[in-house]
């Protein structure tokens, strides 16, 4: 059953911006100080729920030198941007399976600024997934579990991840569009089993969408629609290949009060703009389109754009042989 209409305010709704996060493959996380100030304080003014500041990846994994600090999250560098955080916006960060070093580098959620990590994993690292949501949970963060690529899935395989997910501690199933793939029906399909299982299992339930066939907001307040509470945007959509939700859409669209687009805007015309100016790239393009109706990994259409390539059929015929 639909859960409220264009003109509803629901309590339960909480918007997550994941630009740093999402936004920072684009750039390997080299986000200037100012960039991300500016960004955690507009973020506030909008009235966004959570922000996510990025991975917390280990580094005896990924080398320090090649990527900005966002790629690993130290609670130091959170805390150098946000204090003690006197406002009603939660931090977030993410821990990957398979890299991070979840039982190292996080501290108890009283000695850090972080009060949400994301889990991200896929179906066949479900048992890892489940430690580290135990682990992050006695030390006292809110959790969710993102099970990315689900559009590559079966379904009795995403029924079976959701009933183990639901006999953890963690609060939130996240619906991950990873490709760009879905079409607001299959959103809508989707939403509906995850919110079954949420509701068994008295967990709350997110989505996290990418644009590849220009649907990420589309398929976002469908989902919202359906009864999903928490919803992912990212600034000017800035995130890995054609991007995601936009704040500004998302934040437009919402009619609860608390929501400002203005402080999305200014941030927009000080620093997106002048990231696409120096060659950053991301956003809605014919290669991803392809990729998104291949429902295939944007990587390959990633790196068309860097090679500079217009040879689009050529492009999709690549792909099919890829079948």
């Amino acid at each position: 059953m639909s859960k409220g209409n264009l003109l509803s305010v629901r309590g339960d709704v909480r918007v997550v911006d994941a630009t740093l996060r999402d936004g920072g493959l684009c750039n390997d996380f080299f986000f200037t100080d100012e960039f991300v100030k500016d960004l955690y304080h507009a973020n506030i003014k909008a009235g966004v729920d959570y922000m996510e500041f990025g991975y917390r990846a280990s580094k005896e994994m990924f080398d320090p030198e090649k990527f900005g600090k966002w790629k690993f999250c130290n609670d130091e560098d959170i805390r150098a941007v946000v204090g003690e955080n006197n406002s009603p916006m939660k931090i977030s960060i993410m821990a990957d399976v398979g890299r991070c070093d979840y039982k190292n580098d996080i501290r108890p959620k009283n000695e850090s600024p972080v009060d949400l990590i994301r889990v991200a994993t896929y179906v066949n690292t479900i048992p890892v997934a489940c430690d580290m949501i135990e682990q992050f949970h006695k030390l006292g963060y809110e959790t969710s579990i993102n099970i990315m690529a689900i559009s590559k899935e079966k379904t009795e395989d995403i029924h079976e991840a959701l009933e183990i997910f639901g006999k953890t501690p963690v609060d939130t199933f996240y619906i991950v569009d990873s490709y760009g793939a879905y079409y607001p029906e299959q959103i809508r399909r989707t939403s509906q089993m995850y919110l079954e299982y949420a509701d068994k299992y008295n967990k709350n339930v997110g989505i996290h969408a990418h644009d590849n066939q220009s649907l990420a907001f589309a398929n976002t307040i469908d989902a919202l629609q359906e009864g999903v509470s928490y919803l992912d945007s990212t600034v000017m959509g800035m995130g890995r290949g054609a991007g995601n939700c936009r704040s500004e859409l998302l934040i437009g669209f919402l009619k609860n009060p608390k929501y400002r687009t203005e402080p999305i805007l200014d941030h927009i015309e000080k620093h997106m703009i002048a990231l696409k100016e120096q060659g950053v790239q991301w956003g809605f393009d014919i290669p991803y389109i392809i990729t998104g109706q291949r429902n295939s990994h944007p990587r390959t259409a990633i790196a068309f754009q860097k090679a500079h390539r217009k040879d689009y059929k050529n492009f999709r015929l690549e792909l099919l042989d890829l079948d």
